[in-house]
């Protein structure tokens, strides 16, 4: 079953209240997309911390509901 962009954004909103979320049905099949979240929550952060932190957010849906996610983040300025 398909994920719909604005329940990732969503998600991603819930765990990170100041986020920028912007989400991009990449195949218009509701399973792969790309998204970029800028957050203040990812200061000081890795970028693999960073990632790590959005996948937690989506709370398991990965590879299950949402099967790729092309990811970008990166802290406000």
């Amino acid at each position: 079953m398909a994920m719909e962009a604005g329940d990732i954004e969503a998600l991603i909103k819930e765990a990170f209240p100041d986020a920028e979320v912007t989400i991009e049905d990449l195949r218009g099949d509701g399973d792969h997309y790309a998204a970029l979240v800028v957050s203040s929550a990812f200061t000081g952060k890795s970028r693999v911390q960073q990632h790590q932190m959005v996948y937690a957010a989506l709370q398991g849906r990965m590879g299950g509901e949402l099967h790729a996610l092309a990811l970008q983040t990166k802290p406000k300025d």
